[in-house]
């Protein structure tokens, strides 16, 4: 009499390293933060600029 076991397919460790790099809290990385910070000054620095005529 022959046995056979039903394995399920074995898991990406790939996946798993993903998976939990991208959890917990999500913010923006420094890049984006830089560019907001780039943004806003040069938001600030068009509005303190004379109008044209």
């Amino acid at each position: 009499m022959k046995i056979t076991l039903n394995l399920s397919r074995p898991r990406n460790p790939l996946a798993l390293a993903a998976r939990s790099r991208r959890a917990g809290a999500h913010r923006p990385g420094p890049g984006a933060l830089r560019q907001q910070a780039r943004r806003a000054l040069q938001r600030d620095l068009d509005s303190m600029k004379p109008p044209s005529p």
